[in-house]
């Protein structure tokens, strides 16, 4: 290794020392004990990470021969992925800590997730591409798992497993047909294998696989069943990280792998992720309409939203991966808001879930329930509210790549999305009255759902210098 390539995974390498020091540390010094302290510490770490990645040089760089790269794309979705599981873990901590869930290992083990949601992004190999998925996964794989007294989160945690490694199966299968054909496991020796536009038949193959495994990462329906028993059964903080920071990771590799590796022949593969992102914003919609639990709602919530995701890469386009990253940045940052709130749904100190917990909570908690009700709209692509915009945005580079059919299914899709949405508005405005829920929200997530909403609503003049970074990243991936 070569000290370019120490520089490049600075921050991987970072975050991986850290989490092994404080896994060190926290069996050291009494285990639990340290708990609260290493969760703010990790977050602290991801937010100084992401500063350091945002403040350093541009460029592409290369590392390990071709196995890593770092670029203008890879550093806009780390810095993503980083705020994102800081901003979770720091919601996390009060819920975490009251019910008897906040262990040493859980933020090491969300520390762990992001080094390989980083090397996901990074990855110019076929073999990183799996090195970081796996690495992501098996983290993924225990914290879904974490409250071991519940029947619901064990079952949540074996089911991530077993469909988490079958999906992992099916992604090296097409990275085995791929490397049998291409005669390499490195992207910029795969596309020149296509550089003609032409697709062997092995290497379809190949392709195709690889995209039904990466499908299974971002709950791309027909692979999305895992997703709704996930959401419910796990804890709640870890339910709010699993709808955020790994769809970011997943979504980004899966633009990685396509325009790097298969990217002289969009139209091939633009067919495939077009009939996911259909079939993901269709199901996605229809699924929520019978929901009685928000969790189980926010799951197919989360389908839908990646299918419009999804609907941007299917352009195969600059303009169509500019939007799907604007795209994932306001999911994000809605979603954030929302399981701040959710985190704070109690009842005599119990946590509650079902919809019509929330009946006539407005009244009750006008602030909380208004800034609610925004993000609900904004989810929901209502104008002028950011959510609008994003939808807009891969609309247009739809309609623009020619998929006309798809585009319009797309807005017949959010009609449809917008009814489980309004329905939560409707409950708690003018639902029937029911016991209250108790008023405590601790001061970290109400200033998360506070932050969310006041984005949404204002980032519609310049979405923060968004989407200019989203440019210059997908400049940067598909040229």
């Amino acid at each position: 290794m070569t000290s370019a390539d120490f520089s490049t995974v600075l921050p991987e390498f970072l975050l991986a020392v850290y989490a092994m020091a404080a896994l060190l540390v926290g069996v050291w010094f009494g285990k639990d004990k340290l708990a609260p302290t290493l969760l703010w510490t990790t977050s602290g770490v991801m937010l100084v990470l992401a500063a350091l990645i945002g403040l350093g040089s541009g460029g592409a760089h290369t590392a390990f021969g071709g196995l890593f790269i770092d670029d203008a794309f890879a550093r806009f979705s780390k810095i993503t992925v980083l705020v994102t599981a800081a901003l979770v873990l720091a919601m996390s901590a009060d819920y975490m800590a009251r019910r008897g869930l906040l262990r040493f290992e859980f933020p090491i083990l969300v520390a762990l997730a992001v080094v390989g949601m980083m090397v996901m992004v990074s990855a110019g190999d076929l073999m990183s591409l799996y090195m970081g998925l796996e690495l992501q996964s098996l983290a993924l794989y225990i914290i879904a798992a974490l409250r071991r007294e519940s029947e619901k989160s064990s079952e949540a945690g074996l089911k991530y497993f077993v469909l988490g490694a079958l999906s992992s199966g099916i992604l090296l299968y097409g990275a085995s047909l791929t490397y049998g054909f291409a005669g390499t496991t490195q992207f910029s020796g795969i596309i020149e294998t296509v550089q003609s536009g032409h697709l062997p038949m092995g290497l379809l193959f190949g392709m195709v696989f690889l995209i039904a495994g990466m499908a299974f990462k971002v709950s791309a329906v027909p692979f999305h069943m895992w997703t709704p028993d996930v959401y419910e059964g796990s804890p709640t903080p870890v339910t709010a990280f699993f709808s955020t920071a790994p769809k970011v990771a997943a979504m980004a590799l899966f633009a990685r792998m396509l325009f790097d590796g298969f990217g002289q022949v969009p139209t091939e593969w633009g067919q495939i992720i077009g009939l996911l992102a259909a079939l993901s914003m269709v199901w996605g919609s229809v699924g929520a309409l019978g929901q009685k639990n928000i969790k189980r709602l926010m799951a197919y919530s989360s389908i839908t939203h990646m299918g419009f995701a999804l609907l941007g890469l299917t352009a195969g386009t600059v303009e169509g991966v500019q939007a799907m990253l604007v795209y994932m940045a306001i999911y994000v940052v809605m979603n954030v808001g929302v399981f701040a709130f959710i985190l704070s749904m109690e009842r005599d100190g119990q946590p509650v879930t079902t919809l019509k917990s929330l009946n006539l909570y407005a009244s009750q908690h006008p602030t909380k329930g208004l800034a609610l009700m925004i993000l609900m709209f904004s989810l929901a692509g209502v104008p002028p509210l950011l959510g609008f915009f994003a939808k807009y945005a891969v609309l247009a580079a739809a309609i623009q790549a020619g998929y006309i059919w798809l585009s319009l299914l797309a807005v017949v899709a959010s009609a449809v999305a917008a009814f489980y949405y309004l329905r939560i508005i409707y409950f708690m405005y003018f639902g029937k009255e029911v016991e209250p829920l108790d008023q405590r929200m601790p001061m970290v997530q109400w200033g998360l759902l506070m932050a969310s909403a006041l984005i949404t609503v204002f980032g519609v003049f310049n979405l923060f210098g968004i989407e200019g970074a989203a440019q210059a990243a997908a400049a940067a991936l598909v040229n």
